[in-house]
């Protein structure tokens, strides 16, 4: 379920109002979702500054908070991509890590914000990890990305995972595609073998021509910045900028994937709102169709599509061959009912 920035909020503050804060969070959302501003906020209210006295009828002032680069000092850490790389290093992390354990004075919390996480390699996750495992005494750890699935699946285990609602347009890069591809099935084929097979075969297909175009993407900014710094760098920077734009390829085909799968939930949850006596609210152009899968499932069957849509994007997270996975996976969530 994803929140909207205030609602984030006050599931945090009443959090830690009643002494029960975990210690790390990983705050996720497409850009311009307000991740930053709610880490800024969550920072103000730990320091206790979010509350500025009492005005003339004693009523409390809120204070707004400021920007999270403004609260940074000995007890606020603001990690970002280095300017250069455009990644986060693993000294940045050891270095932060040295400050956790640095005495502040009593009661204060140490906060350590780590802004477009997805941007740690391999070597500075697992740096990260170990300070996630042990964390000294009041300290709260908060990652921003809106690429989760690139962070290792031990870190995500251990955040409490706060998604953040944003302006999602469903049928951009292939997404419409996959939309009219089911509103076909559901006009003729949901519940069989062959409509869930159709909806897997254009859910493959648009995938495929994504990660092509992201790879595309990816190749051509490392081919200009070769063009642009070969004479004046050494190669082992190349080569670690080789290595950035793969990774970034990678993490952007996983969003791509994750938000394929948003697109599958969301229509599915229209389905769940029709039979509850609502209306569609993501796809309303189509309510006629979505009203009859609502009509002709029952709300147990719609329940374990739902399931199987997520059992199925967990396993993908695993090393499960992505074909096999998808075909069974697919049969599961539109298949017969079970």
């Amino acid at each position: 379920m994803a929140f909207l920035p205030d609602q984030a909020y006050e599931h945090i503050m009443r959090a830690f109002e009643n002494g029960r804060l975990a210690h790390a969070l990983l705050i996720s959302g497409p850009r311009d979702s307000g991740k930053s501003a709610l880490a800024a906020k969550i920072a103000w209210l730990l320091q206790g500054r979010n509350h500025g006295g009492s005005d003339l009828f004693g009523d409390p002032v809120i204070v707004d908070p400021l920007p999270l680069e403004e609260q940074e000092s000995d007890a606020v850490q603001v990690i970002r991509p280095e300017k250069k790389s455009r990644v986060i290093s693993v000294d940045a992390i050891r270095e932060a890590e040295t400050r956790l354990h640095k005495a502040v004075s009593e009661g204060t919390w140490k906060i350590v914000v780590i802004v477009d996480a997805d941007r740690m390699k391999a070597e500075p996750q697992n740096a990260f990890l170990k300070t996630l495992e042990e964390p000294p005494n009041n300290t709260l750890l908060m990652l921003l990305t809106s690429q989760p699935q690139a962070l290792l699946p031990t870190i995500r285990s251990r955040c409490v995972q706060l998604p953040l609602m944003g302006k999602t347009d469903y049928r951009a890069d292939g997404g419409s595609e996959l939309i009219d591809t089911m509103n076909r099935v559901a006009s003729a084929s949901f519940g069989t073998p062959w409509g869930a097979l159709t909806i897997k075969n254009c859910f493959a297909d648009v995938l495929e021509r994504r990660k092509k175009e992201i790879e595309k993407e990816e190749a051509a900014a490392y081919s200009e910045e070769k063009k642009k710094y070969a004479q004046t760098t050494d190669g082992a920077w190349l080569r670690e900028r080789d290595e950035f734009h793969e990774a970034a390829s990678r993490a952007a085909y996983l969003g791509e994937r994750a938000r394929f799968f948003e697109i599958m939930m969301a229509w599915m949850a229209d389905a769940l709102r029709c039979q509850a006596g609502s209306q569609c609210e993501d796809f309303p152009e189509v309510a006629t169709l979505i009203e009859k899968i609502a009509k002709t499932e029952s709300t147990e069957t719609l329940l374990r599509r739902v399931e199987a849509l997520e059992e199925l994007r967990s396993t993908l997270e695993t090393n499960a061959s992505e074909q096999l996975a998808l075909e069974s996976g697919f049969i599961k969530a539109f298949g017969y009912p079970r």
